[in-house]
């Protein structure tokens, strides 16, 4: 139980001891005990406003509130509490409490801010999906590193989650990719040909035409253009996906599950179509199929099979999702682009006529990626003279700091890349200042072992008296409830902004507390809010998937 919880929990000891005095009413529906830290030090530790936030349930001034559980307060971690300005109640710790919370922190060792296993069904988390047709950009990035710092943030929080890339390999798509592939093959060999208007124009498409010819020259225009295709679709297929599952990985972005899209062609898609029918939850009208979505909420009923017989794509994403309910995850997320916000209705509609909850279902959308250098919009890539690929990015800036700067806002925001401020090494550049937090802790621990100081057992942490060293253990002691609300709102930004006002922390106390040269039970001790400090700079950033350096 770390500190916040301690005072949580004697707050809620106090209001019943006082209702069991009569001191105050019994009272439902009382708010939430948020705790904050003062913004000056003579205010206390910590503070509430709940005495303000409870006075409509209790029927009494705030003043008068906060001073009953005052009244009622027990425990040895407090020195005294107060009540000041309208209500608000401010506590002050002993100074052995926060010397027994960095004691507990050292205790549990690396896995400090990892928390025990939660008794909830388990989470699949799909993201990027990509069309395989294609290098991924920019915008594929930020959902990439979203995704895969989610996951990870969710298995910290004690979740049993999978991660899944829905490929989506059927469709017009793969049509459009194969006659691509031949109209460059067959420009490549000098043969006249009209390239398709709504091709895929990118470079890597000649390039594949090129080691098709490296690799078998001329043969395939022997074959009929029907067999070509066919053939081309399956070889760009291959490649396409490979290209694309290097860059992910190398990105740090990888899947339990690749779900291809093909495998639900046709019997998965037609028997949902059928249970819709069944149901009466589709209906059939000028030959086509329609789901009657609007009864669940959407603007207009959607057809899911066209007059054709050839289904839609929402008939193959129903499918798909039928096909995540079926095994059995107790929620789904998913990560999907802004331009996908109208879908979601569709899709939870389909979930609802299905006999699905719907509420188990939640849609991230991702917002756009704008790309600043010299303080211009990049819109191309130098390469191709299209759009900025993520292989790119990397090469540029690095994985961490895209990471990092994928993933220090909010997924709803649009994002502005400063291209310049992620390749700077200097404190503007926050991903920079986190590792280079990371790596004076290994500095110091260098240092320290050449002057033979240590982190004992029973170091006198009451010695930690300081400002820096008091704001530095508070900092390490919300870690662990860092991590439950960032993955209870679905939020690794939390954890990015965390990390990065953990590493403000440690440099104002590396400025003000010296190591070498002090007293030998002072070195050992601040030595050992270092060690605390540094396990948690480290799993923090692993959690977002970035490394932490030990020089720079």
């Amino acid at each position: 139980m770390d500190i916040k919880q301690q005072i949580e929990q004697a707050i809620i000891h106090a209001i019943e001891e006082a209702v069991a005095a009569g001191a105050l009413p019994k009272g439902s529906g009382l708010p939430k005990i948020l705790l904050e830290e003062p913004p000056e030090k003579e205010l206390g530790d910590f503070a509430t406003n709940f005495a303000m936030q409870s006075a409509r349930v209790f029927r009494q001034s705030p003043q008068k509130i906060a001073a009953v559980i005052r009244a009622h307060l027990t425990g040895d971690w407090l020195e005294r509490a107060e009540v000041a300005g309208p209500g608000f109640l401010n506590f002050y710790l002993k100074k052995s409490v926060l010397a027994d919370t960095l004691r507990a922190i050292l205790a549990v060792g690396e896995e400090y801010g990892t928390l025990p296993p939660q008794e909830a069904g388990r989470i699949q988390v799909e993201y990027v999906s990509a069309n395989p047709t294609g290098p991924l950009h920019v915008g594929h990035g930020r959902g990439a590193a979203v995704g895969s710092a989610l996951v990870k943030l969710l298995r910290t929080a004690g979740y049993a989650v999978d991660s899944e890339y829905y490929v989506n390999d059927a469709g017009n798509q793969m049509n459009l990719l194969a006659i691509s592939v031949n109209a460059r093959y067959l420009e490549l060999l000098g043969k006249k040909t009209e390239f398709p208007e709504n091709g895929y124009h990118g470079a890597d498409i000649v390039e594949t035409a090129q080691r098709i010819i490296d690799r078998d020259g001329d043969k395939y225009l022997l074959l009929s253009e029907e067999e070509r295709l066919r053939l081309f679709q399956d070889v760009a297929y291959r490649e396409k996906l490979a290209a694309l599952a290097e860059d992910l990985a190398d990105f740090g972005a990888t899947f339990d599950f690749w779900f291809s899209e093909r495998t639900l062609h046709p019997g998965a898609v037609r028997r949902v179509v059928n249970v819709l029918l069944g149901r009466g939850t589709a209906y059939e009208k000028d030959g086509a199929v329609w789901l009657r979505s609007t009864d669940y909420g959407d603007d207009k009923d959607r057809v899911i099979f066209r007059d054709n017989g050839v289904p839609t794509y929402l008939a193959a994403d129903i499918a798909y999702h039928d096909d995540k309910y079926a095994r059995g995850y107790g929620r789904l997320i998913n990560i999907w682009g802004a331009d996908h916000h109208g879908y979601v209705a569709r899709v939870k509609a389909a979930m609802a006529a299905l006999g699905h909850d719907p509420e188990q279902l939640t849609v991230l959308l991702l917002q756009m990626v704008s790309l600043y250098r010299d303080g211009a919009v990049v819109k191309l890539s130098k390469r191709t003279g299209e759009t900025v690929t993520l292989r790119e990015l990397m090469e540029e800036v690095g994985v961490d700091a895209a990471r990092y700067f994928f993933l220090m806002r909010s997924l709803d925001s649009q994002l502005d890349f400063d291209l310049d401020l992620a390749k700077k090494k200097s404190n503007e550049n926050p991903v920079y200042y986190i590792q280079y937090a990371h790596a004076r802790i290994s500095s110091i621990f260098r240092q320290a072992d050449e002057v033979g100081i240590a982190v004992k057992d029973g170091a006198e942490l009451e010695l930690l008296t300081d400002e820096t060293e008091t704001v530095l253990i508070k900092k390490i002691a919300s870690y662990p409830e860092e991590i439950a609300r960032a993955a209870a709102e679905l939020a690794p930004q939390r954890i990015a902004r965390y990390s990065h006002e953990l590493a403000g922390a440690f440099h104002a106390f590396y400025n003000q507390c010296r190591i070498v040269g002090q007293e030998p039970a002072l070195a050992s001790a601040r030595l050992a809010l270092v060690l605390a400090t540094g396990r948690v700079i480290r799993h923090s950033l692993g959690v977002l998937g970035i490394s932490a350096p030990e020089k720079m």
